[in-house]
């Protein structure tokens, strides 16, 4: 029983101190007219190529980052360069999720100009929801092949977003996923989720997920003007 106490106690200090610095982080990024976007999901759902077409889409008339978590390597971010927006690597070296702290250090490396900024967090739909990291909106990730039995299974990362994007949509007619129980499941959880159902294979769905973030940003400017 001590130990479990223990254990408590240390957890609630790391989230404690992770709030706070979260806290500070979403200031600096309201004062500059920043929305930043934390992307959450399991490994391989699709996070990096729905990135890459969100930035061919957008980079002509907003000013974009993105910050890549990994535990190893900087594979990720090397392919956001290749399509010319600015990319930083976190690796973690063994952490399943990225802490507002890992962004503290680096923050000072980010343009203050920038309209959005791009989180990609560490593959994992568990640990990462628990940290906040000072973003704007929060976003989940399902692609197909993981199976539509997910949001039922991990229901914090569907509870703390405010967005659920489907992946890998252009998988649908061979792969068996059901699209409404997936969504249903993920609504009874969070009443407030918008749904996007997209590919980055044939483009499905992304006019309509970029013009809904820049939405998001028109109108987050216009309550701190």
């Amino acid at each position: 029983m001590e130990q479990k106490k223990k254990e408590l106690l240390v957890l609630e200090d790391i989230l404690g101190s992770n709030k706070k610095i979260a806290g500070e982080i979403k200031k600096k990024l309201e004062k500059h007219g920043i929305l930043a976007v934390n992307l959450l999901s399991a490994p391989g759902s699709g996070k990096t190529s729905l990135l890459e077409k969100i930035g061919l889409k957008l980079k002509d008339n907003y000013r974009l980052g993105v910050i890549e978590g990994d535990i190893e390597t900087e594979r990720d971010a090397d392919r956001i360069r290749k399509i010319g927006l600015p990319a930083w690597q976190i690796t973690t070296h063994g952490a399943c999720h990225l802490e507002a702290r890992m962004l503290a250090k680096i923050f000072d490396q980010i343009p203050a100009d920038l309209n959005f900024l791009f989180i990609e967090n560490v593959g994992n739909l568990v640990c990462p929801a628990s940290f906040d990291l000072g973003e704007g909106l929060r976003s989940v990730l399902l692609s197909v092949p993981e199976g539509d039995d997910k949001p039922k299974k991990y229901p914090e990362a569907f509870l703390t977003s405010q967005v659920l994007v489907l992946t890998k949509c252009d998988l649908l007619p061979y792969l068996p996923f059901d699209t409404d129980r997936v969504i249903k499941e993920a609504l009874e959880i969070n009443p407030h989720l918008k749904v996007f159902k997209t590919s980055a294979t044939t483009g499905e769905g992304l006019d309509e997920l970029c013009a809904f973030l820049e939405e998001e940003l028109k109108q987050r400017l216009s309550q701190h003007a």
